[in-house]
């Protein structure tokens, strides 16, 4: 008696209609489906807004074990040797840098992003998002930082959905941008989606982008984005931002099917550091919810390479997340300096050392470490470039120059530099814009005055020598001189523009003016369009100074940030954008070295009667001394 073989069987049942009976032959798998993926555990290891810092900070002041302790802060080759022993130990790591890389330090303004490159090589992110100051000099320089950084041995991905270059650009030169809007990765047999988001706003208006690189709306391309990976199976979905964690915060809420967002922008610290004496602005990593209610992870890694953040995203089968944890860790070196009984830091005994390394070693939320010998070997071969170049001596002070924003404004910026004490309180305001403005109209041949916003003058001078690394500290972006030809009346509605711009607008007191060859009266408590009066102009051969004629046509030199109608001076902008200017290409930082070499090396305060502010009337109606 023959037995019939199962499948047949089946078969047989099915053709007769007994489904009943199927029931019971469904004893087999079917080998065709997929297994179902196991949940997926993602630890991500991130940095932003670095700022070409790569040399730790010296001498920062914490509360190490209830004691006010200096230590080295920070340095990219500590980031290095964390980043790499993240490598080594955890299982499907991502790296990401959320932007903001370059712009800030003499690695940038003589390098121009190659010094950051090949350190950013020692880490090999998987992804680069754009910040806004990847732009400050234009999709040209932009570009050539990018093929530095991505190179044979360390292919970091570029990623931004809302950047879109003219094609031919530098960063679309054969029509296809040289980034893309997202970067796919798979753990475990796992997909994640990585979309970069950059802010557009603020790289549009504080930035120098091309005029045909266009930035489109965060969220909306955010969500277009998404959608797409999701029509393509990827269930995990984390963005790469560079906008601020506020609105990171909102972004999310937002959005349907994002995970996970890592930002920059905003310099925030995330977690609780309060017993190490810094203040945060929220948990790490911070916990929200998107459009559909599910659980988002947002996390940020402070600033200048001082924060080494490693958050770890739990996934569940359905792609959603279980649960995110982590740390933003404060990084520092093992040098530890306490007051001793004069009042005076000094470096702390062996068994001190020994003894708060192994506390500290406890505590998840700092790290000391050692920097990674590579990293260190190639950061070593700019510094010795950087320090020669700021070593070189080109001039004394004889008297401090005060820095100050506003007159009349609360703060002093210049604590601590002796013959400052008061600055913030007189009505001729910052010292150090002015002698920035006197060397830019110096530098002109044809230019009646010159104009220069407060915030774009950095720090006070002290008495003493003064040294290239004093002129790209008082002066450190790479703004060149524009020579703008504009009526008395331009001129004087740019001065309006200027304070209206934080006094109206709530934005930036940076903004506020000061000049050479130009002075005012300006009272603060008066409306927009009649804070000004008296507004003079200095005859250069001559010196005699006469009222502002606002029919005249007068040349004006300026940085070309403010002349292309940054900071809110508008009308500079409106007579750039008319063709009415020239651009010099002198580099502003230069251009004031120049000028002190010329002068013999000696500078000082001007006359009281060449300071822009010859009178000033505070908020309250209150004239300043």
């Amino acid at each position: 008696m023959f037995l019939r073989p199962l499948r047949p069987l089946c078969h047989l049942l099915a053709a007769a209609g007994l489904v009943a009976a199927l029931g019971a032959c469904s004893t087999r798998p079917d080998l065709t489906a997929p297994p179902t993926p196991a949940p997926l555990t993602l630890t991500i290891a991130h940095l932003n807004d670095h700022h070409s810092q790569l040399e730790p900070i010296p001498a920062v002041e914490l509360v190490l074990d209830g004691v006010a302790t200096q230590v080295e802060l920070g340095g990219f080759a500590r980031q290095t040797t964390l980043f790499q022993q993240a490598t080594a130990e955890k299982k499907n790591l991502l790296k990401l840098h959320a932007g903001d890389a370059v712009t800030g330090t003499l690695y940038y303004t003589f390098f121009k992003g190659e010094a950051d490159a090949r350190m950013m090589n020692t880490v090999c992110f998987d992804a680069f998002g754009y910040g806004n100051h990847e732009f400050d000099d234009g999709d040209g320089v932009l570009k050539n930082f990018l093929d530095q950084l991505y190179t044979a041995d360390c292919q970091t991905a570029i990623v931004s959905a809302n950047v879109v270059p003219a094609a031919g650009s530098p960063l679309a030169p054969s029509g296809t941008p040289v980034h893309k809007p997202y970067l796919v990765k798979t753990y475990d047999g796992v997909k994640v989606g990585i979309i970069g988001i950059d802010v557009a706003g603020k790289t549009k208006a504080s930035s120098r982008p091309l005029a045909g690189t266009q930035f489109l709306d965060e969220t909306t391309t955010a969500q277009k984005y998404i959608d797409e990976l999701k029509g393509q199976g990827v269930k995990h979905i984390v963005l790469l931002t560079h906008q601020g964690y506020d609105a990171d915060k909102k972004l999310a809420a937002a959005l349907t099917d994002v995970d996970v967002i890592i930002g920059g922008d905003s310099h925030t610290l995330l977690g609780d550091f309060a017993s190490f004496g810094l203040s945060s602005s929220g948990a790490y990593p911070t916990v929200v919810k998107n459009k559909d209610g599910g659980t988002v992870c947002i996390g940020q890694s402070w600033e200048y390479s001082k924060v080494f953040s490693l958050m770890n995203v739990k996934f569940d089968t359905q792609g959603a997340v279980a649960s995110c944890a982590g740390n933003a860790s404060v990084v520092i070196g093992d040098s530890f300096k306490r007051k001793n009984a004069a009042g005076t830091f000094v470096a702390v005994d062996d068994a001190t050392k020994v003894a708060l390394t192994a506390k500290l070693a406890t505590d998840p939320r700092i790290k000391v470490t050692t920097p990674n010998t590579i990293a260190a070997g190639v950061l070593a071969g700019y510094t010795v470039q950087v320090e020669a170049q700021k070593a070189k001596v080109i001039g004394t002070a004889t008297e401090a120059l005060c820095l100050v924003r506003v007159p009349g404004e609360t703060t002093n910026r210049s604590g601590g530099i002796a013959g400052c004490e008061t600055a913030n309180t007189l009505a001729r305001g910052s010292d150090a814009a002015q002698v920035v403005a006197e060397a830019f109209l110096a530098a002109s041949k044809r230019a009646h005055f010159a104009l220069q916003n407060a915030g774009g003058v950095r720090t006070p001078i002290s008495s003493g020598t003064l040294t290239m690394n004093t002129a790209f500290t008082v002066l450190p972006f790479s703004n060149v001189l524009v020579e703008l030809n504009m009526t008395g009346a331009q001129v004087v509605q740019a001065l309006e523009d200027a304070v209206a711009n934080y006094r109206d607008n709530a934005s930036s007191d940076g903004s506020h003016p000061y000049a050479a060859g130009l002075r005012w009266h300006l009272d603060l408590s008066k409306a927009r369009g009649s804070r000004f009066s008296n507004v003079e102009v200095k005859d250069r051969t001559s010196g005699v100074w006469s009222a502002i004629d606002p029919a005249k046509t007068y040349t004006l030199v300026t940085n070309d940030f403010i002349a292309t109608g940054k900071d809110g001076y508008t009308t500079l902008g409106q007579v750039y954008t008319a063709g009415n200017y020239v651009n010099t290409y002198l580099l502003y930082t230069q251009t004031f070295a120049d000028w002190l070499v010329a002068r013999g090396g000696t500078v000082s305060r001007p006359a009281a009667g060449d300071y822009s502010h010859q009178k000033v009337i505070g908020v309250a109606g209150v004239a300043l001394p």
